[in-house]
């Protein structure tokens, strides 16, 4: 296990590039400056980097220009402190077997089974409700953690 390497969830990346949240762009920023500043490395899906795509170009209050959007993608996949993650067939059984077991929505689930597959126990996301009902998973709200 990869215990002190930590998720990046979609929530958290999409906040640290939207200015209509400016107290968690900056806690994000925070937390993705210290990866891009190789103080620490940082895992992120192949899944939430998708997701991060659709929300930044059409869904924040300004989006991201598509190219703009690529580029920060692109950059997260070549740099060496992101462990991009990928799923395989394995994960969607996992997925679909938590889902039903802790009653949480699918693409959480295969977030999960993915982090799992990987041996990633640890992740900073908004969403602790739902992630946090897995037991092996650490869920950090970096809200609450960094407002203490």
């Amino acid at each position: 296990m990869k215990d002190d390497v930590f998720l990046v969830d979609t929530n958290i990346l999409v906040y640290s590039y939207d200015a209509s949240e400016p107290d968690k762009q900056r806690i994000c920023s925070i937390l993705l400056k210290k990866c891009w500043a190789q103080e620490t490395s940082y895992a992120i899906a192949l899944q939430n980097l998708s997701e991060f795509y659709v929300v930044v170009t059409k869904k924040i209050d300004n989006p991201l220009s598509k190219e703009i959007a690529k580029n920060i993608i692109n950059d997260i996949i070549e740099f060496n402190n992101w462990q991009v993650l990928e799923l395989n067939e394995t994960s969607i059984i996992t997925a679909i077997d938590l889902s039903i077991k802790y009653n949480i929505h699918y693409w959480d689930a295969i977030l999960c089974a993915t982090m799992k597959q990987n041996g990633i126990t640890n992740v900073f996301t908004e969403n602790t409700k739902d992630i946090g009902k897995i037991p092996w998973i650490t869920a950090v709200n970096p809200f609450i953690e960094f407002n203490k």
